[in-house]
């Protein structure tokens, strides 16, 4: 029996022997896809890359797949140092990721230390060797809580003006502020073009709260920015992202140059901007240069204006009458051989051999406005001279002819109603600009009306300049009645151009009392400045005046209605007879208060706008001449008197039913 037995473990370790070893199943193993916190991705070996994690997102954990949830919870640990730091545990993608979220913000600037146990599970049963990654939390932002510019609060987009030139700035911060980031280098003050502002800082006891002060008074009326730029930070490495904000410092009222009476000032803005017609007019034909830099470029119109100067430079005795019929022989001259067609001239021509130099492509022919503005200026020459003085006469002879030759009916396109602007013989009436009002060129349709020789019918005044969808008015804008025109009057050209020589007094017709409507078209431009709707940077009683001129950008038709921030100050002084009180107090702020900035050497610049930080040094001859002959015809009515007495003006007003 026991050899039985035995044989029997034998056969059985025989049998055992030769069967194959079977192979022992590994255990299934999770895979780990990435971390990240928020939308930044760490990396899992190397904590010098991990330095910009955010504090407010939550640690996202991704896996091959789906997790044991019961599992998490005692294997994922998130630590500070040796503290563990609360967390809130989500499942995303089918449980494939863990979305843990601090119950608190994190600390900036801070290491943090993720834990993930081996005892976390698969759903199935897989296991995971376990890792610890390590990161750091981004800088804090260093943020502005309060700021203040003087005593204004700097926090909005309020525009900040009117700040004393003593510069006091506070500023508040969100953290405490490393003192060796507060320089010169890293908080500027600037003006446009300008040095920066030596400034003097200060740190409260509260070490967030930061006074700036400037060593010396800036600039008056003028735009500053101030810079906070981005290498400022707090004193634990807080980050601070550059800003900037503008502010405007009141206007120091003291006079820039001794004070004159009234009437002295007068004459001396007068004098001044008489030097751009004489001692500036093109040494060849005499002729007004289109503005201070435009070389051999004479203007038409500008130089009718000029004329004009030139009769108020011999009555104010800033030239000899002889010095002064010489210059007007020499623009005569000029007149007779320059480029015409019909009789008309261009608006721009060359100054030393009378060409025509196209205004725009197709502008380079007769510009009927230009010429009007031109025979007003020529016919007040005409009526000034002394037929007596045998000079004098034969000057006056050769403006009737120059007068006579301008085929105003020419330009009515074959007999229509309506003048037109242009003709050239190259494009003939390519430009197509029907004259219709209402705008600058009444003179236009009472010259035409008025000439001897090619006079236009009553007709096309009627049909013409008066019909039109934006010629008659009749509403009142700040209160005000506006007769005709655009709405607000349009720039206050309208109330100029027309009427340096045409008397507006008493001047009446069918559709406007024209005294009314240039008074009251100041009056709105001036209201305008007053309401300031675009809160622009200097607009007051004192500061007003919107018409065509430079700007910042180039050159606009400014007014109530093309707002750009730009005051021109021929707009308000060229309406001193139409508001003598309110254009004197412009006057005398324009020079006295603002002259440092706005007087030069042929009187007072064309534009500013101190909301851009942009006071123009330009001269244009248009915005020159209306100021000296507006200011003549408040003072003693020179030019309107002596336009007026030409009886060919009287025949043609009457003619289209004025009363003057």
């Amino acid at each position: 029996m026991h050899k039985f037995i035995l044989l029997s473990l034998v056969f059985v370790c025989l049998f055992s022997c030769k069967k194959e070893e079977e192979p022992v199943v590994a255990d299934k193993l999770l895979q780990l896809s990435s971390i990240r916190v928020g939308t930044y991705n760490l990396d899992l070996h190397d904590k010098e890359k991990n330095k910009q994690a955010p504090v407010e997102s939550p640690v996202v954990i991704s896996f091959s797949a789906p997790l044991d949830t019961s599992t998490v919870r005692s294997s994922v640990t998130l630590l500070k140092g040796t503290e563990a730091v609360s967390m809130q545990f989500f499942y995303l993608d089918t449980n494939k990721a863990i979305s843990a979220q601090s119950l608190q913000a994190l600390d900036n600037n801070t290491a943090y230390r993720l834990v993930i146990a081996n005892t976390i599970r698969g759903k199935e049963g897989e296991k995971y060797p376990g890792i610890e990654v390590e990161f750091t939390t981004q800088k804090g932002a260093l943020t502005i809580t309060s700021f203040t510019i003087g005593d204004q609060n700097a926090l909005g987009t309020n525009r900040i003006q009117n700040i004393n030139r003593n510069l006091q700035i506070e500023v508040g911060f969100s953290h405490l502020v490393d003192p060796q980031t507060i320089t010169n280098d890293n908080i500027k003050v600037v003006s446009a073009g300008g040095p920066s502002a030596a400034l003097t800082f200060g740190i409260g006891d509260d070490g967030k709260t930061l006074t700036i002060s400037s060593q010396e008074p800036l600039e008056h009326f003028t735009k500053y920015t101030l810079f906070f730029l981005s290498l400022l930070q707090g004193t634990d490495g807080e980050v601070f992202t550059a800003i900037n904000r503008d502010f405007y410092t009141a206007v120091d009222i003291a006079p820039k140059f001794p004070l004159l009476s009234d009437d002295a000032l007068l004459t001396l803005i007068q004098e001044k901007t008489f030097t751009y017609f004489w001692d500036f007019a093109h040494p060849v034909s005499g002729m007004a240069r289109e503005r201070d830099n435009s070389g051999d470029i004479v203007t038409t119109g500008g130089s009718g204006f000029g004329l004009m100067a030139i009769l108020v430079g011999i009555e104010r005795n800033f030239i000899s009458r002889t010095e002064g019929i010489e210059g007007l022989t020499r623009i005569v001259n000029f007149l007779k051989t320059a480029d015409r067609f019909h009789g008309a001239w261009p608006h721009w021509m060359n100054g030393s051999t009378g060409k025509v130099v196209p205004f725009s492509a197709n502008d380079d022919g007769g510009d009927l406005v230009e010429t009007s503005f031109l025979v007003q200026g020529l016919l007040t020459v005409r009526q000034y001279l002394n037929p007596a003085d045998a000079v004098e006469l034969q000057l006056a002879q050769q403006i009737t002819t120059l007068w006579e030759e301008v085929e105003w009916d020419w330009y009515t396109r074959g007999g229509k109603d309506v003048l037109y602007w242009h003709w050239s013989p190259r494009v003939e009436w390519a430009m197509n600009f029907e004259l219709r009002g209402y705008n600058e060129a009444l003179i236009t349709y009472v010259l035409a009306a008025s000439s001897p020789t090619h006079p236009i019918t009553t007709s096309v005044y009627q049909n013409g300049w008066a019909q039109n969808s934006h010629f008659s008015n009749g509403k009142s804008f700040y209160g005000i009645r506006l007769p005709l025109g655009f709405d607000y009057g349009g720039p206050l050209f309208f109330a100029h151009y027309s009427f340096l020589g045409l008397d507006p007094r008493k001047l009446q017709d069918t559709y406007a009392n024209y005294w009314e409507q240039n008074v009251n078209h100041t009056l709105i431009n001036r209201a305008h400045a007053l309401q300031n709707p675009g809160n622009f940077v200097g607009y007051g009683p004192q500061n007003w005046g919107f018409t065509a001129s430079d700007n910042q950008d180039g050159y606009s038709a400014h007014s109530p209605t093309n707002d750009l921030g730009v005051i021109t100050p021929t707009a308000a002084i060229s309406s001193l007879p139409y508001t003598p009180e309110y254009s004197m107090e412009a006057i005398r702020f324009f020079y006295y208060n603002i002259g440092d900035k706005t007087w030069g050497p042929y009187g007072f610049y064309d534009a500013f706008n101190v909301t851009r930080g942009w006071f123009g040094k330009s001269y244009l001859a248009i915005d020159q001449g209306p100021m000296i002959a507006m200011i003549e015809n408040y003072r003693s009515a020179l030019l309107w008197n002596t336009f007026m007495s030409a009886p060919e003006v009287k025949a043609g007003l009457t003619k289209l039913n004025f009363t003057y």
